[in-house]
């Protein structure tokens, strides 16, 4: 374990880093250890409106909002070469708060900086269209910025979520209040050291933590948002969503899942398990694609169950900092404890753990909140662990007859973001990649992104995409211009019988 020494950050309001008007803060937990790594300047809703008020008059200055697109552009990929010169500094803070080993975490960053690139990129290829309609009338439309946009990001991806919304944003010449999961805040926050060294101008990100109840509540609610986009559980949806609508925000949410990994007879058992392995046990499982269910054909389900204990039991779990770790602790004490019961709330429904399904043994892990990686067999659809978002090291392997029974078992749930096909038959793949309900499907593999592509789900995973040139749109509106050209007088109330019709 690398020595652990407490961060102190205050908010960033108005290029300024600045302690919150309470003056109060709180501390960020290592949850590998319980050790204290960081003291966050605890915004409250004074704080937030300051922020909101600070990213509004930047906008209105227009210093970045009607910049050029090659200008934003340059600032954009400078923010991404800053990124990735400090990938294992910024990935080592990641680990340090939120559990996942650093060869997670500093990978990452390269995806992180792609999306700033990526948008770096279409700064200057916003446009709008001309619609031919008469000859005596020119119309067009032209696409402008949202205005101030507020963003609350979750603590599992904290500076990848966080710069998936950020990029587009700023691109779209918007202004952001951003407020990061107070369990993981300290890359969200860095963001904003690095985006202010590369020239972005005061107010155009402004940077509020705190708790959800309180600054998270202060965001949602404040009325002068152009939109607001949040990631975060289905639950917490709704609740955003309540406090949102009473100003008729617009909003963008991607939310809970619970993505089904669908095994075919046909395809190498060996690589499914691979498959299966990473969809269910990266990030420990908490991921809102995590591959949660296993859906097996019969013929091949036992030697499946056998060999993916096989693998798992390889899996090293332990100090997230260690470059040899694999897997590291959940979130937090509450996190921990709750995924057990529902470990043990499905033995009493006839489940059987395969593998894992308690704390792995040993002094390592007395002070952290790790979990082993648990496999439960002789699952079906109806078990409460087969239908509920567990946010964890949990996979219920389900087995299935006929690929209509898989899709059918795949879709009865509540979620629909992501979803992984395994099958060597190029004809099944796309038919059930079309009869799934999923925004996300990939066919033999999972969890894959970029920045080109489209990302987002259905039902109570949330709505809107994030990603891909697209989403630029979800920034910006239309704004429709009409122009007379011809020369002829008209004179709507004139003598009876001269008016011309205006429309």
């Amino acid at each position: 374990m690398i020595e652990e020494k407490t961060i102190q950050y205050e908010l960033l309001i108005d290029g300024e880093w600045r302690p919150s008007k309470s003056g109060d803060y709180f501390d960020v937990e290592n949850p590998a250890t319980g050790n204290t790594v960081a003291r966050m300047a605890n915004a409250d809703p004074e704080d937030v409106a300051e922020a909101v008020r600070s990213s509004e008059e930047a906008f209105n200055r227009g210093t970045w909002s009607t910049m050029s697109g090659a200008d934003r552009g340059k600032i954009m990929w400078d923010i991404a070469d800053r990124i990735e010169e400090r990938a294992m500094e910024l990935g080592m803070l990641e680990s340090i708060s939120n559990g996942r080993p650093i060869s997670e975490t500093g990978s990452q960053m390269s995806v992180v900086a792609s999306y700033f690139r990526y948008f770096a990129g279409v700064c200057d290829k916003i446009q709008g269209s001309t619609i031919p309609t008469t000859d005596s009338h020119f119309n067009y439309t032209v696409r402008v910025p949202l205005g101030v946009v507020g963003q609350l990001t979750p603590w599992n991806h904290p500076l990848m979520i966080a710069s998936k919304k950020l990029a587009p944003a700023l691109a779209a010449g918007c202004t952001v209040v951003l407020k990061p999961s107070e369990w993981a805040p300290l890359t969200p926050t860095e963001i904003g050291k690095i985006a202010l060294d590369a020239g972005l101008p005061p107010g155009v990100l402004n940077i509020v933590n705190g708790f959800g109840p309180t600054s998270g509540k202060a965001l949602a609610s404040d009325p002068r948002l152009g939109k607001l986009d949040l990631t975060g559980g289905t639950e917490t949806g709704r609740a955003v969503a309540q406090i949102a609508g009473a100003n008729l925000t617009p909003l963008q949410f991607e939310l809970g899942g619970k993505a089904p990994v669908i095994v075919f007879d046909d395809v190498s058992v060996d690589d499914a398990v691979n498959g299966c392995a990473f969809a269910s046990f990266i990030a420990s499982g908490q991921t809102c694609i995590q591959g949660s269910r296993a859906i097996v054909h019969r013929s091949i389900y036992d030697q499946f169950v056998e060999n993916l204990a096989n693998k798992v039991s390889t899996i090293r779990i332990g100090d997230p900092t260690d470059p040899q770790t694999q897997m590291g602790p959940v979130i937090s004490g509450p996190a921990h404890d709750r995924i057990l019961e529902y470990v043990q709330h499905s033995k009493t429904e006839g489940a059987r753990v395969a593998y894992g399904g308690k704390k792995p043994s040993g002094d390592e892990y007395t002070s952290g909140y790790f979990l082993e990686p648990t496999i439960l067999a002789d699952v079906n659809q109806n078990m409460r662990v087969a239908r509920e978002e567990i946010f964890g090291p949990v996979v219920c392997v389900i087995p299935f007859d006929t690929e209509d029974e898989a899709v059918e078992i795949a879709n009865d749930i509540p979620y629909g973001l992501g979803c992984s096909i395994w099958t060597r038959d190029v004809a099944r793949a796309h038919r059930v990649a079309n009869n799934v309900i999923a925004g996300i499907v990939w066919i033999n593999d999972h969890h894959r992104l970029h920045p080109a592509i489209p990302w987002g789900g259905f039902k109570d995973s949330g709505y809107g995409r994030e990603g891909s040139l697209d989403f630029i749109h979800e920034y910006t509106a239309a704004k429709y211009v009409c122009v007379r050209v011809d020369t002829e007088s008209v004179d709507w109330y004139g003598a009876a019988g001269t008016g011309r019709r205006l429309n």
